[in-house]
Parts: structure tokens; sequence; C-alpha cells
């Protein structure tokens, strides 16, 4: 039986996925489905997916991990220069070839693609085009083409304060994923189209959601929820990039209260990296490299701010919709 390939449109950068057999790869088509194309291009990023019995674990290269990573268990990374491998001991190996614009991953016949490993794989191809992926949320202004891009680590209501401002009119993007590009007009971002995890303090907090919501709330207290069911009561954003028109990080408000006030730069830029970018034992990689220039350029392009997000996380689309014009 011939290999089998899908492809996927990263916003004109297509990662073609080739392999023997469609249920090796149900991992990229779960987060990237939306974007598969059936029309045969010429990837711009290629992976192979091989099964085999014996892995190659120990290439040649400097040790850049070794260690536990949330979820998918012990790996360790080794950095030779022009090749990056990723490697989970007994079960999968990636190699990602920086300059060539391909991947190889390599695969136990009894294991499954993990989400570290597919990640990585995304973050090499898109990285191969100049595009960058950030863990923000991104929000269209309204009536307006310009986002607002709102960045916090897990846990502090970024999916909160992004669906309470879409009751107010902004047009969602993504609730914690964002894709950036530099180029001579600007910085441009567009939101990979994926499930949005909604918790019951947000359900509480926000009445509208209810109707898409169900009986059942998993262990972490979350549901995951459709575009399409959002889109019945909010506007939910094609994956189009727009231009960035603001950087905002989302903080607590100590007294409940909820505002917007100016950020220094340099503060924007050491808040965005501490969660975006990854050191590891050899320093910063290359695409680490590559993803601490676009932050710096996204930083110096746009306005920065810190949003204290209090009891009425709606009052903030007033506040946003005043201090950013474009």
């Amino acid at each position: 039986m011939s290999d089998q390939t899908f492809r996927y449109d990263l916003n004109g950068q297509v990662m073609g996925i080739t392999a023997a057999r469609a249920d090796l790869w149900p991992s990229f088509d779960l987060m990237l489905g939306a974007l598969r194309v059936d029309e045969p291009a010429q990837p711009g990023f290629r992976v192979d997916i091989v099964e085999a019995l014996e892995l190659q674990e120990n290439p040649r290269g400097k040790l850049a991990f070794d260690g536990e990573v949330p979820l998918d268990g012990h790996c360790r990374m080794i950095d030779a220069g022009s090749v990056f491998h990723l490697v989970f001991p007994g079960q999968q190996t990636v190699s990602i070839h920086d300059g060539e614009a391909r991947a190889e991953i390599r695969l136990h016949p009894d294991s499954k693609i993990k989400w570290t490993l597919l990640m990585m794989v995304l973050d090499a191809a898109l990285d191969a085009d100049g595009q960058h992926m950030l863990h923000t949320a991104g929000l269209t202004l309204p009536g307006k083409d310009g986002l607002v891009l709102i960045h916090a680590p897990s846990g502090t209501g970024k999916s909160t304060t992004s669906l309470a401002l879409a009751s107010q009119g902004f047009g969602l993007c993504s609730d914690d994923v964002m894709i950036l590009n530099a180029n001579g007009q600007g910085i441009s971002a567009w939101g990979i189209p994926r499930k949005v995890k909604i918790h019951r303090n947000t359900a509480a907090m926000l009445p509208f959601v209810a109707p898409c919501l169900g009986e059942t709330w998993d262990a972490e207290g979350e549901q995951s929820v459709s575009l399409d069911r959002l889109g019945e009561i909010i506007r939910v954003e094609d994956v189009r990039a727009r231009p960035v028109a603001a950087l905002l990080h989302l903080a607590r408000s100590a007294d409940g209260e909820t505002r917007l006030l100016p950020m220094a730069r340099t503060d924007a830029m050491v808040a965005l990296a501490t969660d975006n970018v990854r050191t590891g034992m050899t320093g910063l990689l290359s695409l680490q490299k590559r993803r601490m220039a676009m932050i710096a350029t996204l930083v110096k392009a746009v306005p920065t701010f810190t949003l204290e997000v209090g009891a009425r996380p709606d009052e903030a689309g007033a506040l946003i919709r005043a201090a950013v014009d474009i």
C-alpha cells in the first residue's frame, strides 16, 4: 500500500504529512482539521511518519533537556546544530531539520503521537515560513479589522476575558494560541481554529454562554465547546491574518475594579518571553531565538498595556476601544 499524504494550509505555508496509514496522524487532524486542504499543493514543510520497532534514541549532539514534560512524561531534547531531536524513550522520536523545512517522526507501533512532539513539529513548520506561535488570545475590535492580543499565563483568565469581550462586540480569533508574522506592512496574526474550554467559574460569571453548555464537566471542571457552537452566540472570526493593534498583559485586579494601564515595552517583552520562549541546558535554540526576535518586533510595533480585570470583565471592552485606535 502506498503512503498517504494530508496537507494543512497554515496561512500560506502548506505542511504535508506523509505516512503509511491515516491513523498514524490523528493528533494533527484533531488540532488542524479545519485547515486541511484536499487539492494538490507543494508543501513548504514536509513531515514523514515512519513506524519502527527500533528507535534512534541516542543521536549525536548536545543535551538540551532531560526530564518530565506535562502530560507526556519523560523525554530528552538534543541540539545537533542543524538538526533538533526530541526523544520519548521506547515510544517515539522526531528529528527536525532546520533549514531543510522537514521533520521525520519515528513511532513505535504501540505509541500515539504525543502533544509535545506535535507542537514542536507545528512550531517548526510555522518557523520555516517566518511565522511564530504565541500563547495569547486574539480578538478583533468592534467594527474594525485590527485585533488585540491578550497575554497571560494559563489559569489567569484569558478565556473568561475573551468571551466577555466577545459579548461586547469583539470577534474571537482564539482564546489561547495566535500565530504571528512580521512583514513590510507591520505585524499580523491569525488564530488556529480549536475548541474553547469553558470552566464552571467562567459559566457562572458569564451566563450568556449557558446555551452552549451541556450537563457534563470534566475532572478540571471544564467543557470543550466547538467554534461552530460558540458562533451561535458570539462573532467567531475566520483564520485570515489581521493587523495587530495592541498587546494587553492580563492581570487580576486587587480591588475588583477593571482598568487598562500603559505598560512599559520592556516589561511587556519580559512577560511575553517568559511564557513563550523555552531555554534549554544549551541556551536558546535557533527557533527560540527567532521567536524572541518576533516578540521584540511586536512590542516595538504596537502599544502595550496591562489589563487589570475585576468582577466585571465585560467592562474592559469600553476601555480597550477608547485606548486603541486603528
